[in-house]
């Protein structure tokens, strides 16, 4: 009798094909409420500790896993594959999580910086974003994704919200 080998996918490749694609927008709102800079939607960048530590160790409950908790804001650059922080890092805040639906395969933070928490400590450049893992500094916590907008100038009176999806597809 012949032994039949089994193969790990069909000839064709695995059929079942998921895409992780993010999307953030930010407003720098004056005190009355006129939004002073708007990033419109801009692409999310995944980084390689993102795929790694929030997805794959996260879907396995391998130990190191982490999970999004926090948005940061910063006066730097797009976080190359390799980034572990936010460049020109300013200020984090807690984020709120939640899907759309129960049926959803969108995660959406959404962020407030409040002039009245003092997030900045003198009128600064914003230029990049991203969803991080913990309150601590840009050494202790592991970027999951984000991407730079075009550099708007926020002063101390002035609050930042942000909206952040991931979706799955």
């Amino acid at each position: 009798m012949a032994t039949k080998t089994l193969e790990r996918y069909p000839k064709d490749g695995p059929k079942d094909v998921i895409k992780v694609r993010g999307f953030f927008r930010l407003h720098i709102v004056d005190p009355d409420g006129t939004i002073r800079g708007d990033s419109g939607w801009m692409k999310n960048q995944v980084v390689n500790l993102g795929f790694n530590q929030y997805l794959v160790s996260g879907l396995g409950a391998i130990a190191g896993s982490k999970q999004v908790s926090f948005v940061a804001l910063g006066s730097g650059t797009v976080p190359g594959a390799a980034a572990t922080g936010i460049t020109g890092e300013v200020a984090k805040r807690q984020s709120l999580t939640a899907a759309t639906s129960s049926g959803s395969k969108t995660l959406r933070a959404t962020a407030t910086f409040s002039s009245s928490d003092s997030f900045l400590a003198g009128t600064s450049n914003l230029s990049n974003l991203g969803l991080v893992n913990n309150q601590f500094s840009s050494d202790a916590h592991t970027i999951f994704g984000g991407n730079t907008f075009a550099s708007s100038s926020c002063a101390t009176n002035q609050n930042v919200n942000v909206t952040y999806d991931i979706i799955f597809s």
